[in-house]
C-alpha cells in the first residue's frame, strides 16, 4: 500500500461572515408536507438561506393539540443553526398562532433567538389584509367549525367585518395537505362573498399559496393564504422587495410590519 505525505495549505482558509448573507428559519409540524416546498419556491435564493426544524404534532388538528406545540417553540427555534443568529423566524401553524397567542409565540422563539424577527401566519395574514385595505372579508379553513371559530374571533377582534366564513371539516393536517389545487380553487370562489373586499385562506398544510394568483382571477379580488403572507413577508423582512405577480398580488406590495 502506497504511503501518502498529507501536507497542510500554506495558510488557513479566509471566511466569510456567512455563507449566505439573510437566515430564515422555519419552525414546522412533524406532520408539514407544504411549508419548506413553499418557502423554497418563493422564499429562498442566493442571498436568502431556509433553515428548518420540526416539533412533535399529533393530529387531529383541536385547539388542545395545537397548544401543545407551545412547549416545543424554544427549542425547536434553538436546534435551527445553534448559537447563530437568525434574521427571521416564522412559525409555521395559522391555527396555533391563534390559540397560543402572536404574542406568546414569539416570546418562546425570542428566548432561543433573541434577535430575530418573529412571523406567525396569522399575523403576517392581517400585514398583507392591511396592505390591501381590506376590512370586509371572506375566510376559507380546512378546519371543523370548532378549530375554525378562534379564528373567525380573531380576525373580528381586529376589527375585520367577515363577510363569509367557510370551513371544510377536515381533521388531519396530512390531509389538508392533500387537497387538489383545483379543488383549492374551487372552494375559493365557493368561499369568496360578493361583497369582501379579499380572500383569506388559512393553513399552512394546504397548497394555496400555489394557486393564489389563478384564484384571484377567479374572483376578482386579492387573495391572501398563510403561506404566501409569511413568505412575503420574510422576504421584506431580508430586504428583498422584488415584485412578483405571478405569485399574486401581495407579492407586488410592500411592507409595513406586523401589527398582530
Amino acid at each position: 500500500m502506497q504511503t501518502l505525505d498529507l501536507t497542510l495549505a500554506s495558510h488557513a482558509p479566509e471566511l466569510d461572515d456567512r455563507p449566505v448573507e439573510k437566515r430564515v428559519g422555519l419552525i414546522i409540524l412533524a406532520t408539514d408536507h407544504t411549508t419548506e416546498v413553499d418557502f423554497q419556491r418563493m422564499v429562498a435564493s442566493d442571498r436568502i438561506g431556509i433553515y428548518a426544524t420540526r416539533i412533535p404534532y399529533a393530529n387531529p388538528v383541536t385547539p388542545e393539540n395545537l397548544c401543545a406545540m407551545q412547549p416545543s417553540l424554544t427549542s425547536g427555534a434553538a436546534l435551527i443553526l445553534p448559537d447563530e443568529p437568525l434574521d427571521v423566524v416564522m412559525y409555521s401553524c395559522t391555527s396555533a398562532s391563534v390559540v397560543i397567542g402572536n404574542a406568546e409565540v414569539k416570546a418562546a422563539v425570542k428566548a432561543a433567538k433573541p434577535t430575530a424577527t418573529v412571523v406567525t401566519p396569522t399575523a403576517a395574514a392581517v400585514a398583507a389584509l392591511k396592505a390591501f385595505s381590506a376590512k370586509r372579508i371572506s375566510v376559507l379553513t380546512p378546519y371543523t367549525v370548532e378549530t375554525s371559530r378562534p379564528m373567525a374571533d380573531y380576525f373580528l377582534a381586529l376589527g375585520f367585518d367577515i363577510a363569509r366564513f367557510t370551513c371544510l371539516d377536515l381533521t388531519d393536517d396530512r390531509e389538508m395537505a392533500r387537497i387538489s389545487p383545483r379543488e383549492i380553487v374551487a372552494f375559493a370562489k365557493e368561499a369568496t362573498a360578493p361583497d369582501s373586499d379579499a380572500l383569506f385562506i388559512s393553513c399552512t398544510a394546504v397548497r394555496a399559496a400555489g394557486v393564489a394568483a389563478e384564484i384571484e382571477a377567479v374572483i376578482g379580488k386579492p387573495v391572501v393564504t398563510s403561506n404566501l403572507a409569511t413568505a412575503w413577508a420574510c422576504l421584506r423582512l431580508c430586504g428583498d422587495q422584488a415584485v412578483r405577480p405571478e405569485l399574486g398580488r401581495l407579492m407586488t406590495l410592500a411592507y409595513s410590519g406586523l401589527e398582530a
